[in-house]
């Protein structure tokens, strides 16, 4: 991993596909869910303006408080 790869996955996930096109934060997420066949549909609609662009706001909105919504998420019962 290069220092630059190392950086940019410190603030937000990142995936390297087999053509070697960089991905990162919602862009990446949506490529993951595509992959693994989670509603392909909906996933390519959402790399799509503008619903890109509301993924990619809500990415940063919940990568900058996980703490905040980690307690919500992940509780034990």
């Amino acid at each position: 991993m290069t220092p630059e790869l190392q950086e940019r996955a410190r603030r937000a996930i990142q995936v390297i596909t087999h053509d070697g096109t960089r991905l990162s934060a919602g862009r990446a997420v949506l490529f993951v869910l595509e992959e693994i066949g989670w509603h392909p549909v909906l996933a390519r609609l959402g790399q799509r303006r503008p619903f890109i662009w509301l993924i990619e706001v809500g990415y940063w909105i919940v990568a900058r408080n996980r703490s905040f919504f980690g307690r919500f998420m992940f509780r034990s019962e």
